[in-house]
């Protein structure tokens, strides 16, 4: 029989002080993993293991920048030293930065692709180095829609997480003969508290109007995902991309057909 249960497993989420990463966070608590919060602020993350302890899980903070990329080892073999192990690896860490290319200079460019990117390797192969010593691991990487479609003014962001799937898939080949798994979630939109701003905005219908269950995500809708593909239940499952955007990337000809009048 499967098994959906993290007990007694170790679990790093990046960017998890808010949002997506701190659902993330509280589902593989919830399930019974011990979970590390990760962000640059102290004081968030310990707010964000406040609410995981209220709600009867356990989770400690993991201060540090995913950028920092010569000081990752050490911050890996800290939670390693404390906890006694590591299974889990959610690299969630992101931003998103809008503006057209003309105003997007390199240093932007580059930012984005550092912590969106880069940053998703990084601590990637920090944690692979405890998780081969132990005979088993799981990396969850953090998608997009934008992974395997596009849409002008986000172009940086594109690039990063289309090669998040690349990475993913790699990874998955390289990893795979060490018993560890690699994945990635595919979120489409999501309401957080960074993009509640656009309730009420032409976006906001754009988005509904391209989703065929005509909707905004919450956060929580993307836990299932990820405790599935952290758990024993998804032993067999690696290099994938998995889709959790409300059918947003395979509506084309929805979109075609309502644009169109057409009934088929």
């Amino acid at each position: 029989m499967t098994s959906f249960s993290l007990e007694g497993q170790v679990a790093l989420v990046t960017g998890a002080g808010r949002g997506i990463g701190l659902a993330f966070a509280k589902a593989l608590a919830a399930a019974g993993a011990t979970v590390y919060i990760n962000d640059l602020s102290e004081a968030v993350a310990k707010t964000a293991c406040a609410e995981i302890a209220a709600e009867g899980g356990t989770a400690r903070p993991a201060v540090f920048d995913v950028t920092d990329f010569e000081g990752l080892d050490a911050q890996v073999d800290a939670i390693v030293a404390e906890a006694g192990r590591l299974d889990i690896l959610m690299n969630n860490a992101g931003i998103l930065i809008r503006a057209p290319i003309e105003e997007h200079a390199m240093p932007e460019f580059t930012r984005v692709i550092d912590i969106n990117l880069n940053a998703v390797y990084a601590m990637a192969r920090a944690c692979a180095r405890p998780m081969k010593a132990q005979g088993r691991g799981r990396i969850i990487n953090t998608g997009s829609v934008m992974s395997i479609s596009s849409r002008p003014g986000v172009i940086s962001y594109v690039a990063a997480k289309h090669g998040v799937l690349g990475l993913t898939r790699g990874l998955a080949a390289e990893l795979g003969p060490h018993n560890i798994t690699v994945n990635a979630i595919g979120p489409g939109y999501i309401l957080t508290e960074m993009n509640r701003h656009v309730l009420g905005t032409p976006f906001e219908k754009t988005v509904i109007d391209r989703t065929p269950m005509a909707r905004w995500a919450e956060p929580e809708e993307l836990t299932g995902t990820a405790v599935f593909l952290a758990s024993d239940a998804a032993s067999f499952v690696t290099g994938q991309l998995l889709m959790v955007d409300g059918g947003m990337t395979s509506n084309s000809l929805l979109v075609e057909t309502q644009n169109l009048g057409a009934s088929s």
